[in-house]
């Protein structure tokens, strides 16, 4: 009896033991290939607001590292950044939230200038140009602010005279399709294209507006269509704060 018992014992512990393995194993792979492919959707995202094509089969990070050079922006004095413990290839993957978190990194936003409900922001934020034969075609900027349900994460391009909109997208965010969720819209996203995100007196003056824009008002080059059901409220302007 006492024999059948363990051998039953061990048998459950057996099995235990090697779908413990099984799963284990599934979650490591899973979670390397997910890390890629966020990876490789935050990239193309980059790549396609600064109007580089990406084929079915090309390789993305190839192509950023072909046409794309990142730089590091102190926010503080509004000039490039040394590297330091951060090599170019690694401003693709710089973690914005916990940057913003770092001891040593992170600043505290004052409440009254927290338009994008952030409360933190990093130091330092990377910008990327599209180079081109001189100078460059495109800047893409990092943009975050809070949504409804979620922290919107994503890139705002300009182009060449730092002034005129090239495009907007969002790579990471959770929030309810058809709300929120329309920031993925083709027909929102095409909206942004043309805008002027500056004043004549370089002032910032892009905004996304409760309802539609009307387009008979001289301000309608600066303003964007809100979005029903969504709290969205862009922090591009804590970069240009900076560099400005």
């Amino acid at each position: 009896m006492v024999r059948q018992v363990l051998k039953a014992f061990s048998v459950v512990l057996g099995v235990s033991l090697v779908c413990s393995f099984l799963v284990t194993s599934t979650i490591v792979l899973l979670e390397q290939r997910r890390a890629h492919n966020k990876l490789a959707h935050k990239i193309e995202s980059l790549l396609a607001l600064a109007e580089i094509p990406v084929g079915a089969e090309a390789d993305p990070v190839q192509i950023y590292r072909s046409h794309i050079r990142p730089m590091l922006v102190d926010l503080e004095s509004g000039r490039v950044a040394k590297p330091g413990a951060f090599r170019m290839d690694d401003l693709i993957v710089y973690d914005i939230e916990r940057m913003a978190r770092h001891p040593e990194h992170a600043v505290i936003i004052p409440r009254d200038l927290d338009l994008a409900d952030i409360k933190r922001r990093p130091r330092y934020l990377p910008v990327y140009l599209r180079m081109a034969d001189p100078g460059f075609t495109h800047l893409i900027l990092p943009i975050y602010g809070r949504g409804l349900w979620s922290t919107l994460y994503g890139y705002l391009a300009l182009k060449s005279d730092l002034v005129t909109i090239a495009g907007i997208g969002f790579y990471e965010h959770k929030e309810t399709p058809g709300l929120g969720g329309e920031v993925d819209s083709p027909r929102w996203k095409a909206s942004w294209p043309g805008k002027q995100a500056f004043d004549e007196q370089g002032r910032l003056a892009i905004r996304v507006m409760q309802g539609s824009v009307d387009p008979r008002q001289p301000e309608a080059i600066h303003h964007v269509d809100g979005i029903s059901g969504a709290t969205l409220i862009l922090a591009a302007w804590i970069i240009w704060f900076g560099i400005g």
